[in-house]
């Protein structure tokens, strides 16, 4: 089955989409991975979503446009890449989480704008959404979904019991963690990873930037160790696992709530220290569950500062990123949703539940039939143990 999945993360900087071709042969999924692409946000809608985003004030009116605009949006993208790679069978859609309702340990409900009816009548293909809520209803976090596919790439589940735990880190706008091999699978939103960078950059530049490109302003600058203590007494570190976070907590004016003056430090010596933070947060992360090889994906690992502090404040961890494995980092969600949605049409269920802390594994999402008669593939027989990939995703230019 060919099966195109999308989404958009926590930077809300651009819709990934991947496109694969899934296979299920008894208890292994086989992955021809396609290609993918990014395609940016317009900057209006981009800016749409940075005006809803909690603590900002909202109406039900905004809501539902942006919703319309995103599902719009969401449909083009999905457009584009079938106009290059040809037709697909099936589309999963994440959208973009715009609140994700914790309340200390607990997850309470989570919500993703863009309206899958806008893809199935672009596409005319049924579309998988609404992959997260099952999953707070039977209590889980809903998050980290990509906890599924980091567990049958690396073979967490035929590995119980192993004395070597393996961890796959995603560093989007929140960095999270699955860890596999001891005893049981395990997954958690570990912190900030791009979040607190990003808000930063667009405070420090009074929104003429939105990034730290490469890293460039971070090098610059050497690491405040009185703030970087200050910033690691954050009580959500100390939260156990299973947990999850958003930019509910860690949103633009984190540091101003926390007493942080960004007049008292140079640009680049507060970007260092949030470079810091992030790196020391995942490190720490690591080694509670004793894990000495990772495997990195994300826009973060295109930030060789980043990536150098994790190697520098973890000697003792091997840092690798995921294009090793065939896939592209920033491209892993989004073929992470394809699975899911996969999955879901066969009748399987799409998380572990002890990644996300559920009382018992679901079947995710909702269907939106195509414009043909709706048919569902035959269901799966038993639970998915190894995913196997079986080509490597080229990536796609962009438009011509």
């Amino acid at each position: 089955m060919r099966v195109l999945g999308m989404i958009s993360g926590t930077s809300f900087d651009a819709i990934e989409v991947a496109v694969a071709d899934l296979e299920l042969d008894d208890s292994t999924i086989e992955a021809a991975l396609v290609g993918s692409r990014s395609i940016e946000y317009p900057p209006p809608l981009r800016a749409a979503v940075a005006a809803l985003l909690p603590p900002n004030p909202t109406t039900i009116e905004t809501v539902c446009r942006l919703d319309t605009a995103l599902g719009q949006a969401f449909a083009q993208a999905a457009a584009d890449v079938v106009g290059q790679l040809g037709p697909v069978e099936l589309v999963v859609s994440h959208g973009q989480t715009v609140f994700h309702w914790v309340d200390g340990s607990r997850a309470l409900g989570t919500l993703q704008l863009g309206e899958p009816a806008w893809i199935a009548e672009r596409i005319g293909v049924p579309v998988v959404s609404g992959l997260r809520a099952r999953d707070i209803a039977a209590g889980g976090h809903g998050a980290p979904l990509v906890s599924l596919l980091d567990v049958l790439l690396l073979g967490g589940q035929a590995d119980v019991g192993s004395t070597d735990p393996r961890g796959s880190l995603n560093l989007g706008g929140i960095a999270n963690l699955t860890v596999v091999g001891s005893p049981e699978p395990i997954a958690f939103d570990v912190g900030p990873a791009n979040a607190l960078l990003d808000a930063a950059v667009v405070a420090l530049t009074g929104g003429g930037g939105e990034f730290d490109q490469d890293g460039r302003l971070a090098a610059r600058g050497t690491v405040d160790d009185a703030l970087l203590a200050r910033l690691l007494e954050e009580p959500y570190y100390r939260l156990p696992a299973p947990k999850s976070t958003g930019k509910e907590l860690f949103h633009p004016g984190y540091l101003a709530e926390r007493g942080v003056e960004l007049a008292d430090y140079t640009g680049p010596d507060l970007l260092a220290t949030l470079v810091a933070l992030t790196a020391q947060t995942v490190v720490d992360a690591c080694g509670a569950y004793r894990v000495t090889d990772v495997v990195a994906a994300g826009g973060g690992t295109r930030n060789p500062v980043l990536m150098a502090e994790l190697r520098r404040r973890g000697p003792k961890i091997a840092f690798r990123t995921i294009d090793a494995m065939g896939i592209p980092p920033t491209a892993k969600e989004a073929y992470a949703f394809a699975l899911l949605g996969f999955l879901t049409v066969h009748g399987l269920a799409g998380i572990v539940a002890s990644c996300t802390g559920a009382g018992h594994p679901s079947v995710l999402g909702t269907i939106t039939p195509g414009r043909d008669q709706l048919v569902l593939p035959r269901p799966g027989r038993v639970a998915p143990s190894r995913l196997r990939i079986v080509a490597s995703d080229p990536v796609l230019a962009g438009p011509p």
